[in-house]
């Protein structure tokens, strides 16, 4: 069974910078790349994507994150055992205040959710 293990979040000033890791834990060797999204939560809202990274490595952002974070994924090469997610997040704002998970991008076909890393924006 796959795991997922979210770390990187804390506590930063408007203007900051945050780079969340996401440990994609496989179920052996030989387990294949998905693709992979980050998702956020911030209270009161619905859990929304920001960004995913397709098995190929093409990268997309949702509008209110594009040109301040960054996708990527490394320890991909065959075979794969297991492989960490990035999203280096720059020039943070308070509504970015959220927890964050990362999850296959598919949604009918998402892991069991990790615990999610906290990222809060504040002066």
């Amino acid at each position: 069974q796959v795991q997922l293990v979210e770390s990187g979040g804390g506590l930063v000033q408007p203007g900051g910078s945050l780079r969340l890791s996401c440990l994609v834990v496989g179920s052996g060797i030989g387990f294949t790349i998905r693709a992979m999204a980050w998702y956020r939560q911030a209270p009161g809202k619905q859990r929304e994507l920001v960004a995913s990274i397709s098995s190929q490595g093409t990268t997309n952002y949702a509008d209110s994150v594009k040109g301040r974070f960054s996708i990527s994924r490394d320890n991909d090469k065959p075979p794969v055992v297991n492989y960490t997610v990035y999203l280096q997040m720059d020039t943070l704002k308070p509504e970015d205040t959220a927890v964050y998970y990362c999850n296959r991008a598919l949604e009918t076909s998402w892991y069991a959710w990790g615990q999610g890393t906290q990222v809060t924006v504040s002066s």
